[in-house]
């Protein structure tokens, strides 16, 4: 069950022509806990870098503050009391067929061309 969950959330998690700058509300909320947009950036990246297997890298808050967290397998953030602002999917077969072992490359490609900005910020709340 929590696979389709996560799937679903991840979908939504992109858009075409995404990336660019995340609206204000959430461009300020991610400039207090990382200092800039582009450090928020690279933490997504270095998580789903350091995720061993399958799994998830999620920027999630947590109480007042941004976090970046990840899950192995079929784990989600809630579980930990946080909620979900948005995911990228680290799975292999998320990225296999167009980036074969690279999957830094994969993630980056989401980030700065499908992430879906405007999703999160409506998660913020």
């Amino acid at each position: 069950m929590a696979q389709a969950w996560n799937h679903t959330f991840y979908w939504q998690s992109l858009q075409p022509k995404g990336g660019g700058e995340p609206p204000a509300k959430l461009k300020q909320k991610i400039e207090v806990s990382f200092g800039t947009v582009e450090a928020c950036k690279k933490e997504l990246a270095t998580t789903a870098l350091a995720q061993f297997g399958s799994g998830w890298a999620w920027l999630v808050l947590d109480g007042e503050k941004l976090k970046v967290v990840k899950t192995g397998n079929a784990d989600v953030p809630m579980t930990a009391g946080q909620k979900p602002l948005l995911t990228i999917d680290v799975w292999e077969h998320a990225y296999h067929l167009d980036y074969q072992n690279r999957r830094l490359d994969s993630v980056n490609a989401v980030l700065d061309k499908l992430i879906n900005w405007n999703f999160a910020t409506k998660n913020l709340g």
